[in-house]
C-alpha cells in the first residue's frame, strides 16, 4: 500500500529535548546563532544564558530536526565558541509542539 501525500501528517512525530551545552558558549553570539540554526531548521524553543556560564534551553520540532539541532548543539555552535560538551535531557515525542517560534529568553 504505497502512501498517499496526504497520509504523511499521521507519520510524522515530533519530538522535545531540554538541553545544556558547556563550554566558551557566552559572549561569542551563540544564542543569536542558535536562534538562525533552529529557524533555519524550522524547530521551535527557547535558549539563555545561565549564571553557571552554560547555555541552557528547549528544542521541539519533527524528530529528525530535532537530532539535526542536537548535533548542531553539541559540535558546532557559533563561530566564536569553543563546545566543551552538551547535555540533553527530558527527551520525549509530543503530539505537537508547545512552542511557538524560537527566542532568547532572559
Amino acid at each position: 500500500d504505497a502512501l498517499r501525500a496526504d497520509d504523511n501528517i499521521a507519520i510524522m512525530s515530533y519530538s522535545s529535548v531540554d538541553f545544556e551545552v558547556h563550554g566558551r558558549v557566552q559572549g561569542v553570539c551563540f544564542r543569536m546563532y542558535t536562534e538562525d540554526e533552529a529557524r533555519r531548521l524550522g524547530v521551535v524553543g527557547w535558549v539563555r544564558n545561565t549564571r553557571q556560564g552554560t547555555v541552557d534551553g528547549q528544542v521541539q520540532g519533527p524528530t529528525d530536526k530535532v537530532r539535526q539541532m542536537k548535533q548542531w548543539l553539541q559540535f558546532e555552535g557559533s563561530p566564536s565558541s569553543i563546545i566543551d560538551y552538551a547535555t540533553f535531557r527530558n527527551e520525549k515525542t509530543i503530539d505537537k509542539p508547545t512552542q511557538k517560534g524560537f527566542f532568547t529568553r532572559y
